[in-house]
C-alpha cells in the first residue's frame, strides 16, 4: 500500500472539493446530495488510491465516482423515470457504462459534466448558496467551510473550539433547511446579488476574525482558520472581479494577516503593536493588500465597509513606528465607517485611535458612552480599553478595576495572561 495515497486525496480534496462539490451540484440540483456524493467519492477514493496508486487525472476520478453514486441515487429514488434516463444516456455518450462505469474511473474524467468553462460558476453558485440569509450564521459558516473549504467536521470544531457533533449538526439543519427553503443551486439574480453577496463576505470575515484574534483556547492567532479566510476572498475575487468590496476584504484580510509574524513572541504570547518588531512583517502581503485597495478603489463607487478597514490597515502597514503613524487620518476612517457601517467595536476602535491622535482624557467619554449604553456587555474589549486609558491618565486604582473585569471576561489564555500583567504593572 502507498502511503503517499492517502496524502494525495488529502491534497486534492483541499484544492478540488469546490469545484467538485459545486459540478455535482448542477448536475444533481441538490447541494446536500452533491455534499454527500463527494464525500462517499473521497472515501472511495482512500480505498483505492493507496492500494492501486493515484490516477492521472485524480479530480475526474472523484468526479465521476461522485457521478456515479448520484445514478445509484436516482435508481433508488425512482425506477428508470425521465431523469435517471437522461442522465444515463449522458452517462453513456461519455463512455461509461451504465451498470457502474468503466474499471478504471479515470477514463471517464472527460465526460460533460467536468466543464471547465462552467467551474467558476459552480464554484460561486455553491457559496452563494451555503451563505444563502434562510441559515443562520453559525450555519453558514460550518456549511462554507464544509463544501467551499473542504474542511472536515472535526477540523471545523477544532478551530472553533465546539464539539464535532455540534457542527455536524450544524451542517445537517443546513442543509435540510435549504432543502425545505427550495433554495436553489445558482447564482443569484443581480437584483438579488449585492444583498447576498454581503452575507458571503460576512462569512469569511467571521471566519477570518476568528483566526486573526481567537477568542478561546491558548493560542493568539489561528493560521489555518485565518489562512482558509484569506484563501476564499481571493477565490470570491477572481470569481466578481467588479465588486469593490470583494477586493475590499482581499485587502483587509492581507494588510492584517502581514502582521502576524511579529504578533507573538517565540513563547505564543501576544505582542502589542508598539513593540512589535515592523522587520519581521510580511512586505508580499503588504503589497498584495495596498493592490486589492487600490483595486477596490479604482472601480469608482467609493469603499465599502471592508475597503475603509483596509484603508486603516494600510495607514498601519506604511507607518515606521506606532508615533510616526498618520493617526488623524484613521481617526476619520473611522467616522466615516462609523457612518458606513455603526457599531460599538467600531466606536471603541476610533476612541483608540482618538487616544493615539489627541489624547486619552479625549477618548474616555467615547468609551463612557458605550458603557452607559450598556455596549459589549459580555465582552473583555471595552473594559480593557477603559482600563488602558484609565492607566495612562494615572487614574491606576479605577485602571486596575477595569482590567480585572477584562480578565475576568476574557476567553483566551494568551490575551488573559497579558492583562494580568498590566494589572501587576499597576501594583
Amino acid at each position: 500500500m502507498d502511503p503517499t495515497g492517502r496524502e494525495a486525496v488529502a491534497a486534492v480534496w483541499r484544492i478540488e472539493s469546490a469545484r467538485i462539490v459545486g459540478a455535482l451540484a448542477r448536475y444533481t440540483g441538490d447541494v446536500a446530495l452533491a455534499e454527500d456524493l463527494a464525500q462517499e467519492a473521497l472515501a472511495e477514493a482512500l480505498v483505492h488510491w493507496p492500494r492501486e496508486g493515484v490516477p492521472g487525472n485524480p479530480a475526474g476520478w472523484l468526479l465521476t465516482v461522485g457521478r456515479r453514486r448520484a445514478i445509484d441515487a436516482f435508481r433508488r429514488r425512482s425506477a428508470l423515470d425521465d431523469r435517471y434516463a437522461a442522465l444515463a444516456r449522458d452517462l453513456g455518450e461519455g463512455g461509461v457504462a451504465t451498470g457502474g462505469g468503466s474499471a478504471d474511473p479515470a477514463r471517464d474524467a472527460g465526460a460533460v459534466l467536468w466543464d471547465p468553462d462552467r467551474i467558476d460558476d459552480d464554484v460561486l453558485a455553491l457559496i452563494f448558496t451555503a451563505c444563502h440569509p434562510v441559515l443562520s450564521r453559525e450555519a453558514r459558516v460550518a456549511l462554507t467551510l464544509r463544501v467551499v473549504g473542504g474542511l472536515t467536521s472535526d477540523e471545523i470544531a477544532s478551530a472553533f473550539l465546539v464539539p464535532t457533533a455540534t457542527v455536524q449538526a450544524r451542517i445537517t439543519r443546513a442543509k435540510k433547511t435549504l432543502a425545505a427553503a427550495r433554495v436553489p443551486f445558482a447564482v443569484p439574480p443581480a437584483g438579488e446579488r449585492t444583498e447576498r453577496l454581503g452575507s458571503v463576505l460576512g462569512v469569511v470575515y467571521v471566519v477570518f476574525t476568528e483566526g486573526a484574534s481567537a477568542s478561546s483556547g491558548d493560542r493568539v492567532i489561528r493560521f489555518d482558520l485565518a489562512g482558509e479566510a484569506q484563501r476564499l476572498a481571493r477565490v470570491l475575487a477572481r470569481l466578481v472581479p467588479d465588486e469593490p468590496e470583494v477586493h475590499g476584504l482581499v485587502a483587509l484580510l492581507e494588510l492584517t494577516a502581514a502582521r502576524f509574524p511579529a504578533r507573538t513572541g517565540p513563547d505564543g504570547a501576544p505582542v502589542l503593536l508598539e513593540d512589535q518588531d515592523r522587520r519581521r512583517w510580511d512586505r508580499a502581503a503588504i503589497r498584495r493588500g495596498r493592490a486589492a485597495l487600490a483595486r477596490a478603489t479604482a472601480v469608482g463607487r467609493g469603499l465599502g465597509a471592508y475597503g475603509l478597514q483596509a484603508a486603516i490597515a494600510e495607514q498601519h502597514a506604511i507607518a515606521a513606528s506606532v508615533s510616526a503613524t498618520d493617526w488623524d487620518r484613521i481617526v476619520l476612517l473611522y467616522e466615516a465607517l462609523g457612518q458606513l457601517a455603526p457599531s460599538p467595536v467600531v466606536d471603541l476602535n476610533r476612541a483608540v485611535a482618538v487616544s493615539m491622535a489627541q489624547g486619552p482624557a479625549a477618548a474616555l467619554p467615547i468609551v463612557d458612552e458605550l458603557v452607559a449604553a450598556g455596549a459589549l456587555a459580555h465582552s473583555h474589549l471595552l473594559p480593557a480599553v477603559r482600563g488602558e486609558l484609565l492607566s495612562r491618565l494615572d487614574r491606576r486604582s479605577e485602571a486596575r478595576t477595569e482590567l480585572r473585569a477584562a480578565a475576568d471576561r476574557c476567553g483566551n489564555e494568551r490575551e488573559r495572561a497579558l492583562l494580568e500583567r498590566k494589572i501587576d504593572a499597576l501594583g
